[in-house]
Protein backbone atom coordinates (compact mmCIF):
# COMPACT_ATOMS: atom_id res chain seq x y z
CA UNK A 1 0.00 0.00 0.00
CA UNK A 2 2.95 2.31 0.65
CA UNK A 3 3.73 2.21 -3.07
CA UNK A 4 0.13 2.77 -4.20
CA UNK A 5 -0.18 6.40 -5.38
CA UNK A 6 -3.96 6.29 -4.94
CA UNK A 7 -3.54 6.02 -1.17
CA UNK A 8 -1.57 7.70 1.56
CA UNK A 9 -0.78 6.08 4.90
CA UNK A 10 -1.67 7.81 8.15
CA UNK A 11 -0.99 6.63 11.68
CA UNK A 12 -2.58 6.92 15.09
CA UNK A 13 -2.30 5.16 18.46
CA UNK A 14 -3.82 2.01 16.98
CA UNK A 15 -1.43 1.76 14.03
CA UNK A 16 -1.56 2.73 10.37
CA UNK A 17 -4.41 2.98 7.88
CA UNK A 18 -4.66 3.64 4.16
CA UNK A 19 -6.48 6.83 3.24
CA UNK A 20 -7.41 7.70 -0.38
CA UNK A 21 -4.81 10.17 -1.56
CA UNK A 22 -7.43 12.61 -2.83
CA UNK A 23 -9.49 12.55 0.35
CA UNK A 24 -9.56 15.53 2.68
CA UNK A 25 -10.52 13.36 5.63
CA UNK A 26 -7.92 11.31 7.50
CA UNK A 27 -7.38 8.19 9.55
CA UNK A 28 -9.85 9.04 12.31
CA UNK A 29 -12.69 9.47 9.83
CA UNK A 30 -11.74 6.26 8.02
CA UNK A 31 -11.83 4.25 11.23
CA UNK A 32 -15.15 5.81 12.21
CA UNK A 33 -16.63 5.15 8.77
CA UNK A 34 -15.82 1.47 9.13
CA UNK A 35 -16.79 1.19 12.80
CA UNK A 36 -20.18 2.86 12.35
CA UNK A 37 -21.28 1.51 8.97
CA UNK A 38 -24.87 1.47 10.19
CA UNK A 39 -27.31 3.43 8.07
CA UNK A 40 -25.40 4.98 5.20
CA UNK A 41 -26.87 8.26 6.41
CA UNK A 42 -24.45 11.15 6.66
CA UNK A 43 -24.25 13.28 9.80
CA UNK A 44 -26.71 16.15 9.46
CA UNK A 45 -24.83 18.86 7.52
CA UNK A 46 -26.10 21.47 9.97
CA UNK A 47 -24.02 19.85 12.69
CA UNK A 48 -20.84 19.64 10.63
CA UNK A 49 -21.17 23.25 9.51
CA UNK A 50 -21.86 24.38 13.05
CA UNK A 51 -18.66 22.62 14.15
CA UNK A 52 -16.84 24.40 11.34
CA UNK A 53 -18.15 27.69 12.74
CA UNK A 54 -16.66 26.77 16.13
CA UNK A 55 -13.32 25.95 14.45
CA UNK A 56 -13.36 29.26 12.61
CA UNK A 57 -13.98 31.19 15.81
CA UNK A 58 -11.23 29.25 17.57
CA UNK A 59 -8.77 29.92 14.74
CA UNK A 60 -9.51 33.63 14.92
CA UNK A 61 -8.95 33.73 18.67
CA UNK A 62 -5.89 31.50 18.62
CA UNK A 63 -4.32 33.36 15.71
CA UNK A 64 -4.92 36.69 17.41
CA UNK A 65 -3.57 35.48 20.75
CA UNK A 66 -0.56 33.62 19.34
CA UNK A 67 -1.73 30.09 20.05
CA UNK A 68 -1.13 29.30 16.38
CA UNK A 69 0.82 31.21 13.74
CA UNK A 70 -0.86 33.83 11.61
CA UNK A 71 -0.17 31.66 8.58
CA UNK A 72 -1.85 28.63 10.15
CA UNK A 73 -4.80 30.75 11.24
CA UNK A 74 -5.21 32.17 7.73
CA UNK A 75 -5.13 28.69 6.20
CA UNK A 76 -7.70 27.35 8.66
CA UNK A 77 -10.01 30.34 8.19
CA UNK A 78 -9.87 30.04 4.41
CA UNK A 79 -10.61 26.31 4.65
CA UNK A 80 -13.56 26.95 6.98
CA UNK A 81 -15.06 29.48 4.59
CA UNK A 82 -14.84 27.03 1.70
CA UNK A 83 -16.47 24.27 3.73
CA UNK A 84 -19.27 26.58 4.86
CA UNK A 85 -20.08 27.18 1.19
CA UNK A 86 -20.93 23.47 0.92
CA UNK A 87 -18.07 22.53 -1.38
CA UNK A 88 -16.64 19.77 0.80
CA UNK A 89 -19.76 17.96 2.01
CA UNK A 90 -18.82 14.63 0.43
CA UNK A 91 -15.78 14.35 2.67
CA UNK A 92 -17.83 14.12 5.85
CA UNK A 93 -18.12 10.36 5.83
CA UNK A 94 -19.07 9.37 9.37
CA UNK A 95 -22.47 7.74 9.85
CA UNK A 96 -25.12 9.68 11.73
CA UNK A 97 -25.47 6.85 14.25
CA UNK A 98 -22.19 6.61 16.06
CA UNK A 99 -20.61 6.02 19.44
CA UNK A 100 -18.16 8.38 21.09
CA UNK A 101 -20.24 11.45 21.99
CA UNK A 102 -19.51 13.05 18.62
CA UNK A 103 -15.73 12.61 18.65
CA UNK A 104 -15.76 10.99 15.19
CA UNK A 105 -17.69 13.90 13.70
CA UNK A 106 -15.41 16.42 15.38
CA UNK A 107 -12.30 14.62 14.11
CA UNK A 108 -13.75 14.31 10.61
CA UNK A 109 -14.20 18.10 10.60
CA UNK A 110 -10.72 18.67 12.05
CA UNK A 111 -9.15 16.53 9.35
CA UNK A 112 -11.01 18.09 6.44
CA UNK A 113 -10.15 21.59 7.64
CA UNK A 114 -6.50 20.64 8.21
CA UNK A 115 -6.00 18.99 4.83
CA UNK A 116 -7.74 21.76 2.95
CA UNK A 117 -5.66 24.36 4.80
CA UNK A 118 -2.49 22.38 4.07
CA UNK A 119 -3.24 22.52 0.33
CA UNK A 120 -3.95 26.25 0.54
CA UNK A 121 -0.53 26.70 2.14
CA UNK A 122 1.15 24.75 -0.67
CA UNK A 123 1.51 21.40 1.09
CA UNK A 124 0.18 17.91 0.45
CA UNK A 125 -2.75 16.23 2.18
CA UNK A 126 -1.66 14.27 5.21
CA UNK A 127 1.41 16.40 5.89
CA UNK A 128 0.23 17.48 9.32
CA UNK A 129 3.51 19.24 10.09
CA UNK A 130 1.96 22.28 8.38
CA UNK A 131 -1.51 22.12 9.92
CA UNK A 132 -2.33 19.47 12.48
CA UNK A 133 -6.00 18.42 12.99
CA UNK A 134 -5.63 18.48 16.78
CA UNK A 135 -2.66 20.71 17.59
CA UNK A 136 -3.88 23.52 15.35
CA UNK A 137 -7.53 23.08 14.29
CA UNK A 138 -8.66 21.64 17.62
CA UNK A 139 -6.41 23.77 19.84
CA UNK A 140 -7.91 24.41 23.32
CA UNK A 141 -10.97 22.39 22.40
CA UNK A 142 -12.53 19.03 23.16
CA UNK A 143 -15.34 17.24 21.39
CA UNK A 144 -17.16 17.58 24.69
CA UNK A 145 -17.42 21.35 24.50
CA UNK A 146 -17.40 21.66 20.70
CA UNK A 147 -20.23 19.24 19.99
CA UNK A 148 -22.83 20.54 22.51
CA UNK A 149 -22.04 24.07 21.33
CA UNK A 150 -22.49 23.07 17.69
CA UNK A 151 -25.81 21.43 18.54
CA UNK A 152 -27.10 24.77 19.78
CA UNK A 153 -25.77 26.71 16.80
CA UNK A 154 -27.42 24.23 14.43
CA UNK A 155 -30.78 24.31 16.18
CA UNK A 156 -31.35 28.00 16.87
CA UNK A 157 -31.99 29.06 13.22
CA UNK A 158 -34.37 26.13 12.77
CA UNK A 159 -36.30 27.10 15.89
CA UNK A 160 -36.70 30.61 14.52
CA UNK A 161 -37.95 29.32 11.17
CA UNK A 162 -40.36 26.90 12.82
CA UNK A 163 -41.79 29.63 15.03
CA UNK A 164 -42.37 31.78 11.93
CA UNK A 165 -44.16 28.93 10.17
CA UNK A 166 -46.44 28.44 13.16
CA UNK A 167 -47.13 32.18 13.05
CA UNK A 168 -48.22 31.79 9.42
CA UNK A 169 -50.40 28.81 10.32
CA UNK A 170 -51.98 30.81 13.13
CA UNK A 171 -52.70 33.63 10.70
CA UNK A 172 -54.27 31.23 8.17
CA UNK A 173 -56.53 29.75 10.86
CA UNK A 174 -57.55 33.22 12.04
CA UNK A 175 -58.49 34.11 8.48
CA UNK A 176 -60.80 31.09 8.44
CA UNK A 177 -62.17 32.15 11.81
CA UNK A 178 -63.18 35.49 10.32
CA UNK A 179 -64.39 34.02 7.04
CA UNK A 180 -66.77 31.57 8.71
CA UNK A 181 -67.67 33.60 11.80
CA UNK A 182 -71.42 33.50 10.94
CA UNK A 183 -71.70 29.88 9.76
CA UNK A 184 -73.44 27.49 12.13
CA UNK A 185 -71.99 24.01 12.41
CA UNK A 186 -72.83 20.98 14.48
CA UNK A 187 -70.41 20.66 17.38
CA UNK A 188 -69.47 17.13 18.35
CA UNK A 189 -68.07 15.58 21.52
CA UNK A 190 -66.84 12.00 21.58
CA UNK A 191 -67.77 11.96 17.87
CA UNK A 192 -71.45 12.38 18.79
CA UNK A 193 -73.76 15.32 18.17
CA UNK A 194 -73.36 17.89 20.95
CA UNK A 195 -74.11 21.63 20.70
CA UNK A 196 -74.20 24.09 17.82
CA UNK A 197 -71.10 26.19 17.23
CA UNK A 198 -69.98 28.71 14.65
CA UNK A 199 -67.58 27.17 12.16
CA UNK A 200 -65.33 30.16 12.78
CA UNK A 201 -65.16 29.33 16.47
CA UNK A 202 -63.56 25.96 15.78
CA UNK A 203 -60.86 27.65 13.69
CA UNK A 204 -60.36 30.13 16.50
CA UNK A 205 -59.74 27.28 18.93
CA UNK A 206 -57.13 25.82 16.59
CA UNK A 207 -55.49 29.24 16.25
CA UNK A 208 -55.21 29.57 20.03
CA UNK A 209 -53.41 26.24 20.31
CA UNK A 210 -51.05 27.14 17.48
CA UNK A 211 -50.38 30.55 19.07
CA UNK A 212 -49.16 28.78 22.20
CA UNK A 213 -46.86 26.61 20.10
CA UNK A 214 -45.53 29.67 18.29
CA UNK A 215 -44.72 31.47 21.52
CA UNK A 216 -43.21 28.45 23.26
CA UNK A 217 -40.92 27.73 20.33
CA UNK A 218 -39.90 31.38 20.06
CA UNK A 219 -38.94 31.45 23.73
CA UNK A 220 -37.13 28.09 23.54
CA UNK A 221 -34.19 29.74 21.82
CA UNK A 222 -33.26 31.32 25.15
CA UNK A 223 -32.54 27.84 26.53
CA UNK A 224 -30.00 27.17 23.80
CA UNK A 225 -27.93 30.33 24.00
CA UNK A 226 -25.71 29.24 26.90
CA UNK A 227 -22.66 27.33 25.62
CA UNK A 228 -19.98 25.31 27.39
CA UNK A 229 -17.22 26.12 24.88
CA UNK A 230 -13.98 26.54 26.78
CA UNK A 231 -14.87 23.81 29.26
CA UNK A 232 -12.85 21.23 27.28
CA UNK A 233 -13.26 17.57 28.28
CA UNK A 234 -15.30 17.65 31.49
CA UNK A 235 -16.18 21.30 31.89
CA UNK A 236 -13.22 22.33 34.04
CA UNK A 237 -11.39 24.04 31.18
CA UNK A 238 -8.17 22.10 31.63
CA UNK A 239 -5.65 22.53 28.76
CA UNK A 240 -7.33 25.70 27.46
CA UNK A 241 -5.71 29.08 28.06
CA UNK A 242 -7.69 31.56 30.16
CA UNK A 243 -7.39 34.16 27.42
CA UNK A 244 -9.00 31.75 24.96
CA UNK A 245 -11.74 30.70 27.40
CA UNK A 246 -12.86 34.28 27.97
CA UNK A 247 -12.66 35.28 24.31
CA UNK A 248 -14.15 32.33 22.42
CA UNK A 249 -17.82 32.80 23.28
CA UNK A 250 -17.76 36.44 22.23
CA UNK A 251 -15.99 35.57 18.98
CA UNK A 252 -18.54 32.89 18.21
CA UNK A 253 -21.40 35.22 19.05
CA UNK A 254 -20.13 37.78 16.55
CA UNK A 255 -19.49 35.12 13.94
CA UNK A 256 -22.92 33.50 14.15
CA UNK A 257 -25.03 36.57 14.93
CA UNK A 258 -26.68 34.58 17.72
CA UNK A 259 -27.00 35.71 21.31
CA UNK A 260 -24.61 33.08 22.63
CA UNK A 261 -23.07 33.43 26.07
CA UNK A 262 -20.45 31.51 28.02
CA UNK A 263 -21.88 29.25 30.70
CA UNK A 264 -20.96 30.22 34.24
CA UNK A 265 -20.67 26.49 34.99
CA UNK A 266 -19.50 24.65 31.83
CA UNK A 267 -19.57 21.26 33.54
CA UNK A 268 -23.37 21.49 33.48
CA UNK A 269 -23.56 21.95 29.71
CA UNK A 270 -21.02 19.19 29.14
CA UNK A 271 -22.87 16.40 30.91
CA UNK A 272 -26.53 17.48 31.14
CA UNK A 273 -28.81 17.33 28.10
CA UNK A 274 -32.11 18.32 29.72
CA UNK A 275 -32.22 21.55 27.71
CA UNK A 276 -32.57 19.50 24.54
CA UNK A 277 -35.25 17.36 26.18
CA UNK A 278 -37.14 20.55 26.96
CA UNK A 279 -36.92 21.76 23.37
CA UNK A 280 -37.92 18.33 22.10
CA UNK A 281 -40.87 18.34 24.48
CA UNK A 282 -42.07 21.64 23.01
CA UNK A 283 -41.74 20.18 19.52
CA UNK A 284 -43.78 17.21 20.68
CA UNK A 285 -46.50 19.51 22.06
CA UNK A 286 -46.61 21.35 18.74
CA UNK A 287 -46.75 18.03 16.88
CA UNK A 288 -49.66 16.91 19.06
CA UNK A 289 -51.62 20.01 18.08
CA UNK A 290 -50.75 19.55 14.41
CA UNK A 291 -51.86 15.91 14.58
CA UNK A 292 -55.15 16.90 16.24
CA UNK A 293 -55.93 19.69 13.77
CA UNK A 294 -54.99 17.69 10.67
CA UNK A 295 -57.01 14.73 11.98
CA UNK A 296 -60.07 16.92 12.51
CA UNK A 297 -59.75 18.26 8.99
CA UNK A 298 -59.62 14.76 7.58
CA UNK A 299 -62.66 13.69 9.58
CA UNK A 300 -64.77 16.72 8.66
CA UNK A 301 -63.69 16.32 5.02
CA UNK A 302 -64.66 12.63 4.93
CA UNK A 303 -67.03 11.48 2.24
CA UNK A 304 -68.19 13.27 0.27
CA UNK A 305 -71.24 11.03 0.13
CA UNK A 306 -70.58 8.57 2.92
CA UNK A 307 -68.96 10.85 5.49
CA UNK A 308 -69.37 14.22 7.20
CA UNK A 309 -68.22 16.38 4.28
CA UNK A 310 -68.62 19.70 6.06
CA UNK A 311 -65.09 20.76 5.15
CA UNK A 312 -63.83 20.73 1.60
CA UNK A 313 -60.06 20.39 1.48
CA UNK A 314 -58.29 21.57 -1.66
CA UNK A 315 -57.66 18.66 -4.07
CA UNK A 316 -53.90 18.38 -4.52
CA UNK A 317 -53.45 15.18 -6.53
CA UNK A 318 -55.28 12.15 -7.89
CA UNK A 319 -55.94 9.90 -4.91
CA UNK A 320 -56.33 6.43 -6.33
CA UNK A 321 -54.96 4.25 -9.11
CA UNK A 322 -58.20 2.28 -9.29
CA UNK A 323 -60.97 4.64 -8.17
CA UNK A 324 -61.60 7.41 -10.73
CA UNK A 325 -62.14 10.87 -9.29
CA UNK A 326 -61.08 9.98 -5.74
CA UNK A 327 -59.22 12.78 -3.98
CA UNK A 328 -57.57 12.05 -0.65
CA UNK A 329 -56.59 14.58 2.06
CA UNK A 330 -52.91 14.00 1.39
CA UNK A 331 -51.58 17.24 2.86
CA UNK A 332 -53.38 16.64 6.15
CA UNK A 333 -52.12 13.05 6.10
CA UNK A 334 -48.55 14.24 5.51
CA UNK A 335 -48.84 16.67 8.42
CA UNK A 336 -50.09 13.87 10.64
CA UNK A 337 -47.28 11.57 9.58
CA UNK A 338 -44.65 14.19 10.36
CA UNK A 339 -46.27 14.86 13.73
CA UNK A 340 -46.05 11.16 14.58
CA UNK A 341 -42.36 11.11 13.63
CA UNK A 342 -41.63 14.14 15.81
CA UNK A 343 -43.40 12.49 18.74
CA UNK A 344 -41.34 9.32 18.25
CA UNK A 345 -38.11 11.35 17.97
CA UNK A 346 -38.92 12.89 21.33
CA UNK A 347 -38.75 9.43 22.87
CA UNK A 348 -35.27 8.95 21.41
CA UNK A 349 -34.13 12.33 22.75
CA UNK A 350 -35.56 11.55 26.18
CA UNK A 351 -33.89 8.14 26.42
CA UNK A 352 -30.57 9.45 25.09
CA UNK A 353 -30.48 12.35 27.53
CA UNK A 354 -31.38 10.11 30.47
CA UNK A 355 -28.66 7.63 29.49
CA UNK A 356 -25.78 10.06 29.97
CA UNK A 357 -23.37 8.94 32.67
CA UNK A 358 -21.18 10.90 35.03
CA UNK A 359 -19.32 13.75 33.29
CA UNK A 360 -20.48 13.20 29.68
CA UNK A 361 -23.37 12.01 27.57
CA UNK A 362 -22.16 9.55 24.95
CA UNK A 363 -25.46 9.73 23.09
CA UNK A 364 -25.31 13.41 22.11
CA UNK A 365 -25.17 12.51 18.38
CA UNK A 366 -28.52 10.72 18.65
CA UNK A 367 -30.01 13.75 20.39
CA UNK A 368 -28.65 16.01 17.67
CA UNK A 369 -29.86 13.89 14.78
CA UNK A 370 -33.33 13.37 16.28
CA UNK A 371 -33.89 17.00 17.21
CA UNK A 372 -32.57 18.40 13.95
CA UNK A 373 -34.75 16.01 11.99
CA UNK A 374 -37.80 17.02 14.03
CA UNK A 375 -37.09 20.71 13.51
CA UNK A 376 -36.55 20.29 9.77
CA UNK A 377 -39.54 18.11 8.97
CA UNK A 378 -41.93 19.94 11.28
CA UNK A 379 -40.99 23.24 9.67
CA UNK A 380 -41.68 21.84 6.21
CA UNK A 381 -44.90 20.14 7.25
CA UNK A 382 -46.37 23.23 8.91
CA UNK A 383 -45.47 25.38 5.90
CA UNK A 384 -47.13 23.01 3.44
CA UNK A 385 -50.13 22.48 5.73
CA UNK A 386 -51.01 26.16 5.91
CA UNK A 387 -50.12 26.86 2.28
CA UNK A 388 -51.74 23.84 0.60
CA UNK A 389 -54.48 22.88 3.01
CA UNK A 390 -55.68 25.55 5.43
CA UNK A 391 -55.69 28.50 3.08
CA UNK A 392 -57.67 26.63 0.43
CA UNK A 393 -60.11 24.98 2.84
CA UNK A 394 -63.80 25.68 2.31
CA UNK A 395 -66.73 25.08 4.63
CA UNK A 396 -69.87 23.66 3.02
CA UNK A 397 -72.32 25.95 4.78
CA UNK A 398 -75.44 24.27 3.39
CA UNK A 399 -74.26 20.83 4.48
CA UNK A 400 -73.38 22.17 7.93
CA UNK A 401 -76.89 23.59 8.34
CA UNK A 402 -78.49 20.37 7.10
CA UNK A 403 -76.61 18.29 9.65
CA UNK A 404 -77.43 20.74 12.40
CA UNK A 405 -81.14 20.86 11.70
CA UNK A 406 -81.43 17.09 11.43
CA UNK A 407 -79.57 16.44 14.65
CA UNK A 408 -81.95 17.80 17.26
CA UNK A 409 -79.11 19.32 19.28
CA UNK A 410 -80.80 22.73 19.19
CA UNK A 411 -83.19 21.32 21.75
CA UNK A 412 -80.53 22.06 24.35
CA UNK A 413 -81.36 25.74 23.92
CA UNK A 414 -84.87 25.07 25.22
CA UNK A 415 -83.89 23.22 28.41
CA UNK A 416 -84.31 26.31 30.59
CA UNK A 417 -87.84 26.87 29.29
CA UNK A 418 -89.22 23.34 28.79
CA UNK A 419 -87.16 21.26 31.22
CA UNK A 420 -84.56 18.60 30.50
CA UNK A 421 -86.93 15.66 29.90
CA UNK A 422 -89.14 17.54 27.46
CA UNK A 423 -86.11 18.92 25.60
CA UNK A 424 -84.61 15.41 25.41
CA UNK A 425 -87.81 14.04 23.89
CA UNK A 426 -87.80 16.88 21.36
CA UNK A 427 -84.20 16.11 20.40
CA UNK A 428 -85.01 12.44 19.94
CA UNK A 429 -88.03 13.24 17.79
CA UNK A 430 -86.13 15.67 15.63
CA UNK A 431 -83.24 13.26 15.11
CA UNK A 432 -85.56 10.34 14.32
CA UNK A 433 -87.75 12.28 11.87
CA UNK A 434 -85.02 14.38 10.33
CA UNK A 435 -87.29 17.40 10.69
CA UNK A 436 -86.01 20.76 11.96
CA UNK A 437 -86.64 21.39 15.65
CA UNK A 438 -88.42 24.64 14.82
CA UNK A 439 -91.16 22.77 12.97
CA UNK A 440 -91.80 20.40 15.85
CA UNK A 441 -91.91 23.22 18.42
CA UNK A 442 -94.46 25.13 16.32
CA UNK A 443 -96.50 22.02 15.52
CA UNK A 444 -96.85 21.13 19.19
CA UNK A 445 -97.58 24.71 20.19
CA UNK A 446 -94.75 24.73 22.70
CA UNK A 447 -93.46 28.13 21.57
CA UNK A 448 -94.38 30.94 19.24
CA UNK A 449 -92.34 31.68 16.16
CA UNK A 450 -91.02 34.82 17.80
CA UNK A 451 -89.91 32.86 20.85
CA UNK A 452 -88.31 30.15 18.72
CA UNK A 453 -86.44 32.69 16.63
CA UNK A 454 -85.17 34.40 19.76
CA UNK A 455 -84.02 31.24 21.50
CA UNK A 456 -82.60 29.43 18.46
CA UNK A 457 -80.86 32.44 16.95
CA UNK A 458 -77.30 31.49 15.92
CA UNK A 459 -75.72 34.17 18.08
CA UNK A 460 -77.78 33.04 21.09
CA UNK A 461 -76.84 29.37 20.90
CA UNK A 462 -73.10 30.00 20.38
CA UNK A 463 -72.33 32.40 23.22
CA UNK A 464 -72.19 32.17 27.02
CA UNK A 465 -75.47 32.43 28.92
CA UNK A 466 -79.05 31.24 28.49
CA UNK A 467 -80.34 31.55 24.91
CA UNK A 468 -83.17 34.08 24.46
CA UNK A 469 -84.72 36.23 27.12
CA UNK A 470 -87.21 35.02 29.68
CA UNK A 471 -89.02 38.34 29.49
CA UNK A 472 -89.94 37.71 25.85
CA UNK A 473 -91.68 34.46 26.68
Amino acid sequence: MDDDPTFRVESDALGSEAVPSGAYYGIHAVRARDNFAVSGRQVNPRITRAIVMVKKAAAKVNGRQGGISEQAAAGILSACDEILQGQMDKYFIVDAYQGGAGTSTNMNVNEVIANLAIEKLGGHKGDYRLIHPIDHVNLYQSTNDVYPTAMRIAMIPLLRSLSEEFASLQEALQEKEREYADVLRLGRTQLMDALPIMAGQSFGAYAKAVARDRWRLYKAEERLREINLGGTAVGTGMNASLAYIYAIAEELRELTGMGLCRSDFPMDGTQNMDVFVEVSGLLKAAAVNLLKISGDFRLLNSGPSGGIAEYILPPMQVGSSILPGKMNPVIAEMAGSVAMKVISNDTAVTLAAASGQLELNAFAPLIAESLLESLEILTGAVRLFHERCVRGLKVDTAHCLEHLERSGVMAAAAVTYLGYDAAAELATSAAASGRPLKEILLERGLMTKKQIDAILHPLEVTKPGIPGRLGDL
